[in-house]
């Protein structure tokens, strides 16, 4: 809770400083219109964290169904024309001044589907084929979020049910395989378009197409390289005067390390390391299985998008369009984060889902087994035989 305190206070102050410049020089206010935005739609996510903190596990599970049909469709109505286009991608549902991202549900969506299937397993899978229902459901979301296109949400989620797989023992020999599998089909996904080609050329060499496609990444990296060890000081960004695109959002981490420096940066990091290690240590001291399960998803997820984001920012990765959490404005990514948080919090507060692994069915024994048995009865009768006769034999 503190942790996610101390991002969420962070994101109000950064996402203020980001923004506040452009915001007033394009007229629109006094700067501090994504400010109340944020703390608007932030304050309405901790209510729900609060909600969720307290609520019955068992309860929550039962909407598992219903939340994923209910991203199902969503996702569908991003292709019509309800669907808002940003930033190269139709990722969003629009209705007025507000928007909504159906993927980021989605990512919490399939972790309570696969705590539900996996949590009630006698031990670990012992086939793949065991996995096939988790399969047909994630497989289609996940064709959907990356058909957007947005591939960096689709690798968080991959990532995510990844990391519950393994926590309820997969080898992961399989998921070796389905990982290369799928970098496979992703990289012939990439390079079957010019401008996706582009992105990952870009990525290579940012500064080769530093007025195209390499735009972004290098003036993300001219912000870091500004800011130094300390920063330039709390607001004195310049990259995000017109600079850097999406400063507020994708590129936050360049204006924190701008004006706070490595310090700023490595004060986040250390945030995050305190909800891994926390979030690990709930998922190891849960009641039941199911709990376990859904802490390690949840921690899973919060880390590997902060860590996607992190690298895309440091140029370590392609730019993916993944906002770090609690700290970049994005309402449904904000929403997402405080309700797995809450589901996290009820968790270590002793909640458990209710969910009970099956017994494993008895085999049944072969003949072989039946004449062995048999044989140890006749041998075990004798010898109790051959004892009371000697017994007698000593008395007489």
């Amino acid at each position: 809770m503190t942790a996610t305190l101390c991002l969420l206070a962070a994101g109000a102050v950064m996402v203020f400083s980001a923004s506040s410049a452009t915001t007033l020089l394009e007229g629109h206010g006094d700067g501090t219109s994504y400010l109340v935005k944020y703390l608007v739609f932030g304050t309405l996510g901790f209510v729900g964290l609060t909600v969720l903190s307290r609520a019955s596990l068992p309860r929550i599970l039962a909407f598992t169904p219903g939340l994923l049909i209910f991203c199902f469709v969503c996702l569908l109505a991003v292709r019509t024309p309800l669907g808002v286009s940003g930033g190269g991608a139709q990722s969003w549902l629009g209705v007025g001044p507000l928007t909504f991202q159906p993927s980021e549900l989605t990512k919490l969506a399939l972790i309570l589907y696969a705590v539900r299937m996996l949590a009630v397993k006698p031990g670990p899978p012992q086939h793949p084929r065991e996995l096939m229902p988790l399969a047909v459901v994630a497989g289609p979301l996940l064709l959907l979020i990356a058909s957007q296109p947005d591939l960096g949400t689709a690798i968080v989620v991959s990532f995510t049910v990844a990391a519950v797989l393994v926590a309820a023992g997969v080898p992961v020999r399989w998921l070796l395989v389905v990982v290369a599998v799928a970098g496979f089909l992703a990289l012939l996904y990439a390079l079957s378009a010019d401008y996706r080609r582009a992105r990952l050329t870009s990525f290579l060499d940012p500064w080769d197409t530093a007025g195209t496609t390499g735009f972004q990444s290098v003036q993300g990296q001219i912000a870091l390289g500004s800011g130094g060890f300390f920063g330039l000081g709390l607001g004195q960004s310049v990259q995000k005067i017109y600079y850097l695109p999406e400063a507020h959002t994708d590129f936050i981490l360049a204006i924190i390390g701008e004006e706070l420096g490595i310090a700023g940066i490595a004060g986040i990091l250390f945030l995050f390391g305190v909800i891994g290690y926390a979030g690990l240590r709930v998922a190891k001291m849960a009641r039941d299985p199911g709990a376990k399960l859904l802490a390690a998803g949840i921690t899973a997820m919060v880390l590997g998008q902060a860590c996607l984001n992190i690298f895309t920012v440091l140029g370590l990765a392609p730019i993916t369009g993944v906002t770090l959490p609690f700290v970049s404005y994005g309402i449904t990514s904000l929403w997402t984060v405080l309700a797995s948080m809450g589901l996290l919090l009820n968790i270590a507060s002793g909640g458990t889902t209710g969910l009970r692994a099956r017994q494993a069915p008895r085999r049944r024994p072969r003949m072989d087994d039946r004449d062995e048995g048999r044989d140890r009865r006749r041998r075990d009768s004798g010898a109790r035989g051959a004892g009371a006769g000697g017994r007698r034999r000593a008395a007489g």
